[in-house]
């Protein structure tokens, strides 16, 4: 963690045409990369959670430590923060980039210590110091390129949100020590909290770290934040930030000894509400990069599903409810880290080769970036949830867990859709990235931005193939991971007895196993057979029928794939259409554009902050620039406020009296 608060030091000590200073930075964030990932192994097999106590100006004394819950997030945190800085150094050379390279570097490494810190906090202003660390510095990256209206505007939408989610958390943890005691985040005994008590906790949870995770509908400032800032920044906050407020949901609920049979309902609605709305946002999209955005909302969603099933089986007493929740819940925050950042790193590389993010504008990219298509490929079909990939393993688990919800009867009707939803999820999830795929790297190009494009450099590439081999290793391979989410599972329920119950007990994993590898081996052998069957093929004209002289715009375009789906849905997307307008013989060349408004933003949040601006417009008539003017408002105010402390009632009740 000190490696990666240290970090940016360096770069500022040197000249900004210099590429030492962001090579060292990238260095010392390998250094924290390594010595994180062995800390967090050793946390994993060690058998006792080891604490270090220090103290806190007059709070007592706080305590860190690291268990088997934090050791699981830890991973993404260092692991991410590591490959970022390596693709940086392709991505966003400080050469090149000579105004802004020093903030991003600085910030980077803050934001990854921030988030180490606030994971081994076990003491409420620790956390907080960490989450606000972790909350500044991500609003300075998304900030980057501060010289651009679109990214100031995400920024500060960003930290207005963030912002209304620390003071949720500060008022849950003032209430927390007004009821325990203690800033201690220690599980509190039974009978504690009554239950209206208890709710509120709950509520002011969901807002505090619902906000962070980007849950709908808190997940407004998501998209636009996501879109805009650098591709390895949008990386680390859709791969790891966000984790930070499901980190947060998991570490809180397990302080409960007893948790509300409704509490699992609520969060498994709102993991389909997130889940079904963020990938229908998805396939309207047209920036390739908010599409991205809006697949971690229905991520998210997947990841509650899995926590909702693990507190309705706490909640019943249900322990093989909660293995198979917790294990889709946390191997999906894994899951999601690794394919979403590679799939927003390969997104990098296609806008640092066309300088573009719009899909429309894209096209054969395959021909000229192979391994970056092939990259994209496996993101796709792991975020897909197909197998034989690392996304199939976690949802598998929450398939499991509805389905013996319904079997054994608790909370049944309530969750009742949720296996059709889904799967419904996963199937528009294959039809976003199908039309994704084939729209960006299939085809043939479709403006002059696609002509010149080339390959991604060397630093830009490794972190993209460490990456897919990790989302072809849990796919091939889950029961490796196993005793992690058996230990992190242990952590949030210390006082179930699990047994002989593991993620591997209730869940066929060895039979996928050897089913992956036997569907890899069938593709490779398929392959293999058509390259080396493959005939030398006399190319030719398309047959005549009207097409003599076919080009780019005879293709399917991204928005015409999808208009089916979007005009089916259309009841919720309400999509904008602008149509030419054709009023002549011979018209001249016209366009036809489309857009998605953002369903909490721009139809709720900004309609009513400009009423309310419209509403308060009256008050501008009393700031006229006048000194004199506001000493008279001072005057007003000071009688005003003195005549509040008059004792009107006695004056007048000795008035009448005499």
């Amino acid at each position: 963690m000190v490696f990666a608060v240290i970090s940016g030091l360096p770069t500022i000590l040197l000249p900004n045409s210099s590429r030492w200073g962001q090579k060292i930075a990238s260095g010392f964030m390998c250094c924290s990369t390594l010595l994180g990932l062995v800390g967090s192994g050793l946390a994993f097999m060690s058998t006792e959670n080891p604490t270090l106590k220090f103290p806190w100006p007059s709070m007592g004394n706080s305590t860190i430590g690291i268990d088997g819950l934090s050791a699981f997030f830890l991973v993404p945190v260092f692991l991410i923060g590591g490959l970022g800085s390596l693709y940086g150094l392709g991505y966003w050379p400080q050469n090149r980039h000579p105004s802004n390279s020093k903030k991003l570097i600085l910030f980077w490494g803050l934001m990854v210590g921030g988030m180490a810190l606030l994971l081994i906090s076990r003491h409420a202003m620790a956390f907080l110091l960490g989450w606000e660390l972790m909350a500044l510095s991500a609003f300075f990256l998304v900030t980057t390129e501060d010289n651009h209206l679109e990214n100031r505007k995400a920024g500060w939408i960003y930290l207005i949100s963030t912002h209304l989610g620390t003071l949720s958390l500060l008022a849950l943890f003032s209430l927390w020590r007004w009821k325990s005691g203690s800033f201690a985040l220690q599980p509190i005994s039974a009978n504690t909290l009554s239950l209206t008590m208890t709710n509120v906790f709950f509520f002011l949870a969901i807002l505090g770290f619902g906000l962070k995770a980007g849950i709908m509908p808190f997940h407004f400032w998501l998209p636009a934040a996501h879109a805009t800032a650098p591709s390895h920044v949008s990386a680390i906050l859709s791969g790891v930030v966000l984790k930070m407020g499901i980190y947060g949901l998991v570490r809180w609920l397990s302080l409960f000894p007893e948790i509300p049979r409704a509490w699992g309902s609520i969060i498994i609605v709102l993991g389909l509400i997130s889940g079904l709305a963020g990938v229908l946002f998805a396939i309207g999209q047209h920036d390739l990069k908010r599409l991205l955005a809006y697949h971690s909302i229905e991520n998210i969603g997947i990841i509650l599903m899995g926590l909702g099933i693990a507190l309705v089986g706490k909640s019943y007493d249900k322990p093989v409810l909660v293995v198979l929740g917790m294990s889709g819940c946390l191997l999906h925050v894994w899951n999601h880290c690794f394919f979403k950042s590679l799939l927003f790193l390969c997104a990098g590389s296609v806008v640092h080769s066309t300088q573009t993010r719009q899909i429309d504008l894209l096209g054969g990219l395959a021909k000229s970036m192979p391994l970056t298509a092939a990259m994209f490929l496996i993101g796709a079909v792991a975020i897909c949830g197909l197998p034989p990939l690392n996304g199939f393993i976690s949802e598998l688990f929450i398939y499991l867990g509805f389905f013996r919800i319904v079997a054994n009867g608790p909370e049944g009707l309530a969750v009742a859709f949720g296996a059709p939803v889904l799967a419904a999820i996963g199937a528009l999830a294959t039809a976003c990235f199908v039309k994704v795929y084939g729209a960006v790297f299939l085809g043939s190009p479709r403006s002059n931005c696609s002509d010149a494009c080339h390959e991604s450099p060397f630093f830009m590439t490794v972190p993209k193939f460490i990456l897919a081999g990790l989302c072809i290793l849990i796919g091939i391979a889950p029961m490796l991971f196993t005793d992690t989410i058996s230990k992190a599972v242990a952590i949030w329920n210390p006082a179930m007895q699990l047994g002989s119950i593991s993620p591997d007990s209730v869940a066929p994993l060895l039979k996928i196993s050897i089913l992956s590898i036997a569907l890899i081996a069938g593709v490779l052998i398929i392959s293999l057979v058509i390259l080396c069957g493959k005939k030398k093929v006399q190319s030719a004209g398309t047959w005549d029928c009207g097409y003599a002289k076919p080009d780019s715009r005879m293709q399917y375009t991204a928005s015409s794939f999808a208009q089916s789906i979007v005009m089916l849905f259309s009841w919720i997307l309400r999509p904008h259409e602008h149509n030419p307008q054709l009023k002549e013989y011979f018209p001249k060349a016209q366009k036809m554009e489309s857009h998605i408004d953002e369903i909490v933003l721009d139809r709720l949040l900004v309609p009513v902050s400009n009423m309310f601006r419209r509403f308060c417009g009256w008050f501008h008539r009393f700031q006229h620039g006048l000194i004199q003017h506001y000493i008279l408002y001072i005057l007003i105010t000071l009688f005003l406020m003195i005549c509040i402390q008059m004792p009107f009632k006695e004056l007048i009740y000795h008035w009448f009296k005499h």
